[in-house]
């Protein structure tokens, strides 16, 4: 076994290229081409000295984390509990993927109504685009219990990120051993553009759970049997089935993972795994069929539009894997090939499988990649077993983390929080301190953003506890709409929740969002707010997006708001 001492050359080498290669990423950040968190928004030119102050410190922990007796510890669990807490600290991060509009407003709708009723309102009353029902019963069952506020969902991601992490733990540990199931779990935080999807009202990171979920609960099942486990694998499976769409695709690694497990007992694993997909389709097919039609519609949708669109939105493999992960985990998983090859170690393909199916695939978009996540962990945990010392491999996953961690709280929350969406949160609080139970909410058409701005008004609606009421007016959707990016804004009507109250329009609040400070009201807009005195304005902005959200709250002049 190698001292720690003789290892101190490298444990500094490590350094110095945790550093290096950090810094060099931002030299050449234009590169990044990522839609929502690119290093040449998040860093501006003269960040750089804030940066690798920022590195320095994290490597500098990195030193001092190993000096930590971990092996008298509970690594595992550690770091579950620090996945929630690292997810927690980014809370604060505002809606800022219009996609959060259409999951909340689902949950709403099933938290108002009862998940009783879903079946019979999905794809009328609660418009489904193309999204499954999982997340948002998920969601909604939330609102019915809790009540409606968006910490609980967060609270509810946080929960399932840290579940990912021991679930990726647990299948490294299945498939080889201990510390590379742990190694594997680390790595999961040193995704920065992971980590930042956590606290959104998405359904990324939930499928991502599900497909984890899954493929971990058949491994079990395939290797150990069992009726409970078998019955808990088809429930995981169904469970992944109505996450979302593009989970169907990802469970193709479940037929790899049997042919893995059936290496030297095939007739055991297959009947298990006969078994197995038999009860996960008793689950999901008769809710399938039950709603056959909009499935039907939805996957038409998806091949006309999503798949070719796929193209117009891509993003570079050079963004997704060095710049919104950590480039290290890149490389580790690109020599994980090799040494899996070398061994001829067939356990491999059970996590090799989606990473390299989506590169086949040419899926170009971080977003799409999320829930394959894990994979790429394992893969990555795989190649560092090159490196020899337990040490040195420990102090370079360290160094990972730290620096990853270094890059989300330097650069990407604080460019999140300057994102024009963070005036509906500090909006949203200041309604809650008016004494008013409705605010009206009026969206301004914007020149040269594509959004129908009505999408704003659920995107509020996360922030406040205050009853919404919005015009029901359409404005006529674009020539170009088949090919719109943001095309479901435009598909999307105001539920019947953000009709008129009793109340005389003039006596409510009013919420102006528009694109820039000073936009021209409408004559009969400023005509209904002469009896109206501006009381405050919100108006932060990243200065990237060509759609912003800045809002203005006037009250009427009898209200004592501030």
């Amino acid at each position: 076994m190698v001292s720690r001492e003789a290892q101190a050359p490298w444990l500094l080498l490590a350094s110095l290229l945790t550093l290096g290669t950090m810094l060099t990423l931002f030299v050449v950040r234009p590169l990044d081409d990522n839609r929502l968190t690119s290093w040449q928004w998040v860093f501006a030119r003269t960040d750089g000295g804030r940066l690798a102050l920022w590195l320095v410190l994290a490597v500098l922990f990195a030193h001092l984390a190993g000096a930590v007796q971990w092996r008298r510890l509970r690594l595992g669990p550690l770091l579950v509990a620090g996945a929630f807490g690292v997810t927690a600290l980014l809370w604060p991060t505002p809606e800022v993927i219009l996609d959060a509009a259409r999951h909340f407003g689902q949950a709403k709708s099933i938290g108002l109504h009862g998940a009783a009723s879903l079946l019979q309102a999905w794809g009328a009353e609660i418009p489904a685009w193309t999204d499954l029902p999982l997340v948002p019963v998920l969601y909604g069952s939330i609102f019915i219990v809790l009540g409606e506020q968006r910490l609980y969902l967060q609270v509810l991601n946080s929960l399932l990120f840290a579940g990912t992490v021991l679930l990726t733990w647990q299948i490294g540990r299945t498939l080889w051993q201990e510390e590379l199931g742990l190694i594997a779990a680390a790595l999961l935080l040193g995704m920065p553009f992971l980590l930042v999807q956590v606290p959104l009202t998405l359904a990324d990171v939930p499928t991502m759970f599900c497909v984890t979920l899954a493929s971990f609960a058949t491994l079990a099942a395939l290797r150990h049997g069992g009726w409970l486990r078998i019955a808990l694998a088809a429930v995981a499976i169904a469970l992944a089935v109505f996450s979302k769409y593009s989970a169907w695709l990802m469970l193709t690694v479940l037929p790899v993972l049997a042919l893995v497990e059936a290496r030297g007992r095939t007739p055991e694993v297959s009947r298990r795994a006969a078994a197995v997909a038999g009860g996960a389709l008793l689950l999901a097919v008769p809710v399938l069929l039950s709603m056959s039609e909009l499935i039907g519609t939805q996957l038409a949708l998806l091949r006309e539009f999503q798949a070719p669109a796929l193209g117009r939105w891509s993003e570079s493999m050079v963004s997704t894997f060095l710049f919104q992960s950590h480039p290290f985990i890149a490389f580790a998983a690109i020599a994980s090939l090799w040494l899996a090859w070398r061994a001829r170690d067939g356990r491999f393909a059970a996590v090799a499988w989606l990473p390299l199916l989506m590169l086949a695939l040419g899926v170009r978009r971080a977003r799409y990649l999320v829930p394959v996540m894990p994979m790429l962990a394992l893969m990555a945990a795989y190649g560092l077993q090159a490196i020899r010392g337990a040490a040195l491999r420990a102090h370079v996953v360290r160094c990972v983390v730290a620096s990853s961690l270094a890059i989300v709280f330097c650069g990407f929350l604080p460019f999140l929080q300057r994102n024009s969406a963070a005036n509906l949160q500090t909006a949203g609080a200041y309604l809650d301190s008016l004494d008013d139970e409705a605010v009206e909410v009026v969206a301004l058409p914007q020149r040269g953003a594509r959004v129908n701005p009505g999408i704003v008004v659920p995107l509020l609606d996360l922030h406040t506890a205050k009853r919404l009421v919005a015009d029901a007016a359409r404005l006529p959707s674009p020539p170009e709409l088949a090919r719109l990016p943001l095309r479901f804004t435009w598909e999307y009507r105001h539920p019947q929740f953000y009709g008129e109250t009793g109340r005389g329009a003039q006596a409510l609040p009013v919420a102006v969002v528009a694109g820039e400070r000073g936009a021209d009201l409408p004559s009969s807009l400023a005509q209904r707010l002469a009896q109206h005195r501006l009381a405050r304005e919100f108006a932060v902005s990243e200065h990237v997006f060509g759609y912003q959200t800045l809002v203005s709250v006037y009250l009427p002049e009898s209200s004592h708001g501030r």
